[in-house]
């Protein structure tokens, strides 16, 4: 036996030691700034450009534990365009429990949108290209930005899967998708299937709630959750969808969902219902989930980190541009201590 443990010793020597991951029981653990390696100085320093930008809620983990937060990370603000990433998700069990099918076309799933209703062509669009925001489908869509109905291509000018145009129709059509193939909305959805099993403290099924109107029968999902809870959600996807040995998201799901399979401008990629950082000044592999009026989840894998940034959109601040959070964000990434 001791012979035994030797040579397991020395077989082990001059490895790397990898910590087993970490993940938060019924409240995030949190590390003393004296006892984490990060800087309280540079730290600071980003809690002031906060005021700048009307921060609600900020939250930083690093290795499964807070090592900054500030604001009420406990109230569920409206996170906007961030409720993609959600139901990307529970989309993403769906598709590995083969109650959806990612090459099934909009004809054969019955999928249709009042007068101008779609065309063949548009019928021939797939999950995967509303997915992936390259459906070519440009009708009217609830819960968009007025920017959005401005720059919306004309309906016909792109065949579907050629173009990328981030496109809320894609995005509400996937949701309706959802529900029919599963009975389930997305509230009970996310509860059931992501909120519950990472322990999420604060979400209930009644934080989605749905918009409707006359420009299209698809309705849109806003959703209100906690930066506290969106940490969770992040930090889930940070650990390939595995939550503490359960696995609640497919990995292989969730590593498609970080190909860039986009150019989306501005140096950034468009995944599945992610947002890609290449060519930002954050560190590579890292991917960022997106809300307007200032709603952020960064997962940046190089320093087992996640940021979450979110705006109370309920106080109709003027939405932070993205310099502003680039600079907030390269301030927090300061305070961190140096990677190895």
């Amino acid at each position: 036996m001791r012979l035994a443990l030797a040579l397991l010793l020395l077989a082990t020597l001059g490895r790397p030691v990898l910590a087993e991951p970490r993940f938060p029981g019924a409240a995030w653990d949190r590390i003393p700034l004296s006892q984490s390696g990060w800087s309280g100085e540079a730290l600071s320093r980003a809690r002031g450009l906060s005021e700048a930008i009307h921060t609600a809620a900020a939250v930083v983990v690093q290795h499964g534990a807070i090592v900054a937060e500030w604001g009420d990370t406990a109230k569920r603000n409206e996170i906007a365009s961030i409720r993609k990433s959600l139901l990307g998700a529970v989309v993403g069990i769906a598709v590995s429990e083969r109650k959806i099918a990612l090459d099934s076309t909009l004809a054969a799933l019955g999928i249709d949108d009042n007068a101008p209703s779609l065309s063949a062509s548009e019928k021939t669009a797939t999950v995967r290209m509303l997915l992936q925001s390259r459906s070519g489908i440009y009708h009217r869509a609830l819960y968009e930005t007025a920017a959005q109905g401005v720059t919306r291509p004309a309906r016909g000018s792109h065949p579907p899967g050629t173009f990328w145009y981030y496109n809320n129709w894609d995005f509400n059509v996937l949701g309706t998708i959802f529900t029919d193939a599963t009975g389930l909305g997305i509230g009970d959805a996310l509860d059931r299937l992501i909120a519950k099993p990472i322990g999420m403290q604060d979400f209930r099924p009644s934080d989605v709630t749905y918009v409707h109107g006359p420009d299209s029968i698809h309705r849109a999902y806003p959703i209100r959750m906690s930066a506290r809870d969106l940490a969770r959600f992040a930090w889930l996807y940070a650990n390939n969808g595995d939550w503490a040995g359960d696995r609640v998201v497919p990995a292989d799901w969730v590593q498609s969902g970080f190909q860039a399979w986009s150019d989306a401008g501005r140096g950034r990629g468009y995944g599945y219902l992610w947002w890609i950082g290449q060519g930002l000044d954050f560190p590579n592999g890292s991917y960022f989930a997106l809300g307007a009026g200032g709603q952020y989840a960064f997962v940046i894998p190089d320093r087992d980190l996640v940021v979450v940034h979110t705006v109370d959109r309920d106080k109709h601040y003027a939405e932070p541009g993205s310099r502003q959070i680039g600079d907030w964000l390269r301030a927090v990434l300061a305070a961190a201590p140096p990677a190895h």
